[in-house]
Parts: structure tokens; C-alpha cells; sequence
């Protein structure tokens, strides 16, 4: 059987393959980070969390010695902490191989299989990479939301509140936004500001803008977001000579319309647009061991 883990700081997904009737069964745990989690911790949620749901979904309290191979992608799976990771899984997962990689490698190969192609992440933070159906050849850093995310959910959230309060969107928007989410000034400078993760906070705001994305303003805004998320990132790319370009995480998929737009604008064209990886990551193993 195969496992594969989809791992955020909040959440990580789960995908067990080849069990009873040969159905996929997907868990979700808290978040995997062994960027910023200790051993000990790591090894708690896979025993209290992990080994208890495959026990259930797979009926066997054997479970832990069916699993054969396992793949585990995280956003804090950085070359310095992937040992660390992969002697958790080990230890927990005894009978199997395994793999410990990024997220962005992982959307990668969810995305383009043994294909090459402009791969993307575009959630709360954005990401994006060429990759040659191997490994990832080169990757413009994304530099976070202070600093660049263009194109993420972060990103469009500064450049709507910059809009409502310096006159780049309209009085009724901005009388729209603040009633619907029951925020004043104050209180979006306290959440921004003094709060921790304001990255989530301003990515919220992408529920409000695809609730209204029929007022011209909130739809030319996605648009701009996603244009500086081709200039800056993308469009690097383009000397390897590939114009298709795919995209994993919410805010490609939810807002994909303008997110085709954008791409056609500078050249390029939208292969697919996934919410999340899981399966398409499943995919790619599953056709490595065919």
C-alpha cells in the first residue's frame, strides 16, 4: 500500500492507496512541520492521529506494517530538516520506503507527472518552478507575503485594502467589505499589525472578493494580482520554451477564469488548475510503480 501526506502548518492531508476493495481512503491530521516541530512531537501525531485513522479506514490494526511506501510533502520540508522527517516516518512505518520532499516538488509532480511544465502554487502564499518531469530546475524565490507572494491570497488581501483606504476601490465596496465582515479601520490595522499570521487574515479576503467578483472593480484587482504573479515569476520561465502552465491551491482555483485571462496576456496557457495535490500526487507514484 502507498501513503501520501499533503502537509501544511495547520493541516496535513493524507492518502492511503491498495486497501481492502482497492479504494482510496483520505485522513486529515493537524499540520507536519519538522521545520519547526521536534521529533517527539512529529512522532506523537503520527502515532495519536495517524496510525489510529489508518487502523479504521483500513480495518486492520496492522495497519502501520501494510504501508510499503510512503511519500510525505511539506511546506517546511527544506533539505536540512528532511532526515528528520524521514527517521519520524521510518521508525513509525517500518516495512516501507520513504520519501520526504517540498510542496513545491510536490504540486510539481501532482501537476505535470513525468511531464516537464511551469508548475504553481497560488494559496494563501504563492510558489512557482520549472520542472523537467524530474526535478525542479530553477524556482524565482517567492520572498513571502512582505516582500513578494504576488499572485497569492495574501497578496490580492494588501492590494484590496490599500484599495479601500486610499480611493483605488469605491466608497461602496469598502462600505460593502467592512459591514459583511463586521471590521472597522481599527481593527483590520489591529489584525495586520499587532496580530500574528496577518498573511491568513488578508487571504481571507479573497471570500469577500469571489462573493462579489461581478463588480468590474474586484474582478480587474484578481486580475492585477495574477499579472504580477506572470511578470515577476512566470515569465522567467519562459526560456525554457513551455507556454502551458498549471496551478494547485485555492485561489487558482476559485478565481481560474481570470487566472486564464492573466496567462494569455503573457503568452501562456492554463493546463490545469487544482484545489489540492493529494491525488494527482498519488497518481505519480502509483505510475512509478507500474
Amino acid at each position: 500500500m502507498i501513503l501520501i501526506a499533503d502537509s501544511g502548518s495547520t493541516k496535513t492531508d493524507w492518502i492511503v492507496s491498495g486497501n481492502k476493495g482497492n479504494n482510496d481512503k483520505v485522513i486529515s491530521t493537524q499540520g507536519i512541520n519538522p521545520f519547526h516541530q521536534s521529533d517527539s512531537k512529529i512522532e506523537l501525531i503520527l502515532k495519536n492521529e495517524v496510525l489510529p485513522q489508518l487502523v479504521s479506514v483500513l480495518d486492520d490494526t496492522d495497519a502501520a506494517n501494510l504501508i510499503k511506501s510512503v511519500a510525505f510533502y511539506g511546506a517546511g520540508c527544506t533539505e536540512g530538516v528532511q532526515p528528520k522527517m524521514k527517521k519520524c516516518l521510518s521508525e513509525t512505518f517500518v516495512e516501507a520506503t520513504v520519501e520526504v520532499a517540498g510542496d513545491l516538488l510536490g504540486a510539481a509532480r501532482a501537476l505535470c507527472g513525468n511531464a516537464s511544465g511551469i508548475a504553481c502554487i497560488l494559496g494563501t502564499g504563492s510558489n512557482s518552478c520549472f520542472y523537467d518531469g524530474k526535478t525542479i530546475v530553477k524556482n524565482i524565490p517567492p520572498l513571502g507575503y512582505i516582500l513578494g507572494d504576488e499572485g497569492s491570497g495574501a497578496a490580492l488581501g494588501k492590494l484590496f485594502m490599500n484599495g479601500i483606504f486610499k480611493g483605488g476601490l469605491s466608497e461602496t465596496i469598502r462600505e460593502l467589505y467592512l459591514r459583511e465582515e463586521n471590521l472597522t479601520y481599527q481593527e483590520i490595522i489591529e489584525r495586520v499589525y499587532r496580530k500574528p499570521l496577518a498573511n491568513r487574515f488578508l487571504a481571507s479576503t479573497a471570500q469577500f472578493i469571489n462573493r462579489h467578483l461581478d463588480l468590474p472593480e474586484l474582478e480587474a484587482l484578481v486580475q492585477q494580482n495574477f499579472e504580477l504573479f506572470f511578470e515577476r515569476n512566470v515569465c522567467e520561465y519562459a526560456c525554457y520554451g513551455v507556454k502551458k502552465v498549471s496551478a494547485i491551491g485555492s485561489i487558482a482555483y476559485h478565481f481560474r477564469n481570470v487566472f486564464e485571462k492573466a496567462a494569455a496576456k503573457f503568452g501562456f496557457e492554463v493546463d490545469k488548475v487544482e484545489k489540492s495535490p493529494i491525488r494527482g500526487m498519488l497518481a505519480y507514484h502509483q505510475s512509478k510503480q507500474a
